[in-house]
Formats: C-alpha cells, sequence, structure tokens
C-alpha cells in the first residue's frame, strides 16, 4: 500500500520548496507599491476580461496591506527555498490553511471570482504539507510505523 510521504521524506522537502518558490513567483509583484500597482492592473483586467470580475480601484490602506503580505510572504518563501525544514511546511501549511479561509471568506462577500484561483493552490499546497503530518501522527497512535522505525514510532528517541 502507498503510504504518506513522512514531513522529513526528501519527496515532502521538494513539495515545501516547491510551494516556497510558487509563492515567490507569485508575491513579489506585491512587495511594493510600485510593483502592486503594475499587478493590480494586470490583475484586475484579466478577471474582467475572463468575466471574473475586476478588482476595486486602488487605496492606499490597500496598497500598504498588499504590500505588508507581500514583503513577509516573499522573505518567508526565501527562508523555504534556502533552508526548507519539516517544520518549514508544517507552519506553511497552517498559514495556507488561514490564507484559504480568509480567502473563502472574501469570496463570500463578493470579491473577483479571480480569487479562486489563489484559493485552489492555497488549499493544494496545504493538503500536501500538512497531509504527513497528519498521517504520521495518526500512525504514531496506532503504531502503524513500528517496522519503518526499528519498533520506535516516528519520532521516538533511540536509547
Amino acid at each position: 500500500m502507498n503510504r504518506p510521504r513522512t514531513p522529513a521524506h526528501p519527496g515532502y522537502l521538494r513539495v515545501v520548496r516547491a510551494s516556497a518558490w510558487y509563492d515567490l513567483v507569485v508575491t513579489a509583484g506585491f512587495a511594493t507599491p510600485w510593483t502592486y500597482a503594475l499587478l493590480h492592473d494586470a490583475l484586475s483586467s484579466a478577471g474582467d476580461a475572463l468575466g471574473l470580475g475586476a478588482l476595486p480601484e486602488l487605496d492606499p490602506w490597500q496598497v500598504l496591506f498588499a504590500d505588508l503580505m507581500g514583503s513577509l510572504v516573499v522573505v518567508w518563501a526565501v527562508l523555504r527555498i534556502v533552508r526548507p525544514l519539516p517544520e518549514h511546511g508544517l507552519f506553511d501549511g497552517v498559514a495556507r490553511a488561514l490564507f484559504a479561509i480568509w480567502q473563502a471568506y472574501a469570496l463570500a462577500h463578493g470579491v473577483s471570482r479571480l480569487l479562486w484561483l489563489f484559493l485552489c493552490v492555497e488549499a493544494a499546497f496545504g493538503v500536501l504539507q500538512l497531509g504527513p503530518w497528519w498521517w504520521g501522527r495518526k500512525a504514531d497512535v496506532r503504531g502503524d510505523d513500528a517496522g519503518r522505525s526499528g519498533g520506535r514510532p516516528l519520532g521516538a528517541a533511540s536509547r
């Protein structure tokens, strides 16, 4: 039976790094007022052309919060690219769950349906990064990993 990869598995760290590259590419444009203005116009035009709805006009508060979010996500992405750790995947998965909740809330309150594209990616990377932690913990409780870990549950110290 195919078992989910554990957070320490090299494949899991590739997912952590891939999610970081996605974040860097997608959020770099949010990091400065100048790039955000260009990105805002492009996203608004795309949403309008696809019939998903345009973005609201820019205002200084919106730009400030977009820049704060963009700056933080860019730094967080670079950390995960340079030094991906299993714990980074766990925390990023939690952050993605929160982002997805707030994106769903915004969609329920009438924002451009263009946000669905971002929500789907957030949810997918969230599941990919949280799943192994969830399934790994369940396996610890059931003792399913005893054979792979020398009779010890995953995470148990050797004596």
